[in-house]
């Protein structure tokens, strides 16, 4: 039995095919689409397919909230509903989930080598809460909520909340970017885009001119790229800064969803910008803002903090969702 599993994102739509066997899923192959490419997902869908696979069942992380298998993704011109994709994929079984809640899922599924820890905590017994927190793009965060039959995904728009400052430099952080976008968001500090939101008010902040080779490879390349790339290499102070600033700004976030989710099951770090600053988040700065909660540093203390590795979690969370669709004893 064929499935298809995708993750479709602002820049990227990733589409996978797996097979489903007696030692569980298989991929069969999978292609990455660039989306503003493209008018519609039913347009990529059929060129995925294109006839050569019969799919069963679907199942596809999408940006934003869905509701009554209705989504309208963040940043992407399209209009999606599980109608018309199964009418694109010829009569299949399709469900449209939150691509955090994808995420999440797929958090399950990760092989030990694929994780780097932070933060040991405790050995909790499953199951236990688990919270889900990724800067790319955007900012996504997700918890799954654990029940004695596994877990149950739950999506939010947590990114999008309140910018909470912690002291004299966030502050004037939040008054930055308050007078360019009105509210500040955590998404407008923790993404690729809040990297460079960052470094620009660090222009500001500190006095030291900015190295004119610098200034020209920010202009001629993804800048949060290249902020990441010469802070990781420490070839500039103010990169450097930015990016212990981030990383800050991440841990005390992701100990704010924690306390949310009384995530005793661990809290997990994906996205595409955690693998890539690595080194940065493993300095001590991440974990000194996840554990300054004050009289609940005690709960944050017994938490087990994780740094997912693999850029495709959100797949892997999908094609198990899109297995779990399969009925257990199907008719014949």
């Amino acid at each position: 039995m064929i499935i298809l599993a995708g993750d479709i994102g602002a820049t990227k739509t990733h589409l996978g095919l797996y097979r489903i066997g007696d030692k569980g899923l298989s991929r069969v192959r999978d292609h990455i689409y660039p989306t503003q490419q493209f008018s519609t997902l039913e347009v990529v869908l059929r060129d995925f397919i294109a006839d050569q696979e019969k799919v069963s069942v679907s199942c596809l992380g999408v940006p934003g909230p869905v509701t009554g298998g209705l989504a309208r993704p963040t940043n992407i011109a399209w209009e999606l509903s599980e109608q018309s994709v199964s009418v694109a994929l010829r009569g299949a079984a399709v469900r449209l989930i939150n691509d955090l809640a994808a995420t999440a899922y797929g958090m399950l599924y990760l092989q030990p080598s694929e994780t780097v820890e932070l933060h040991k905590g405790d050995s909790a017994q499953p199951p236990a809460n688990i919270a889900v927190i990724a800067a790319g793009t955007g900012l996504g965060e997700a918890g799954l909520i654990a029940a004695g039959s596994g877990w149950s995904a739950v999506a939010t728009e947590g990114g999008h909340c309140d910018f909470a400052p912690r002291g004299v430099q966030q502050v004037t952080l939040l008054q930055f970017l308050e007078h360019e976008f009105g509210h500040v968001s955590y998404e407008r500090t923790l993404s690729g885009p809040g990297l460079h939101n960052i470094y620009r008010f660090l222009l500001d902040d500190l006095q030291q001119p900015e190295p004119q080779w610098l200034k020209q490879r920010l202009t001629a390349h993804d800048a949060s790229a290249v902020i990441s790339e010469v802070a990781l290499a420490g070839q500039d102070q103010r990169c450097v800064k930015a990016l212990e600033l981030f990383t800050e700004i991440y841990g005390a976030e992701a100990s704010n969803l924690a306390l949310k989710f009384l995530s005793f099951g661990g809290v997990y770090v994906g996205g595409g910008i955690a693998p890539k600053i690595l080194p940065f988040l493993q300095r001590g700065g991440f974990m000194s803002a996840f554990l300054n909660k004050g009289r609940l540093n005690e709960i944050l203390q017994r938490m087990p903090v994780r740094v997912s590795l693999n850029e495709e979690t959100a797949l892997l969370g999908a094609a198990h969702l899109a297995a779990s669709m399969i009925p257990k004893n199907p008719q014949s």
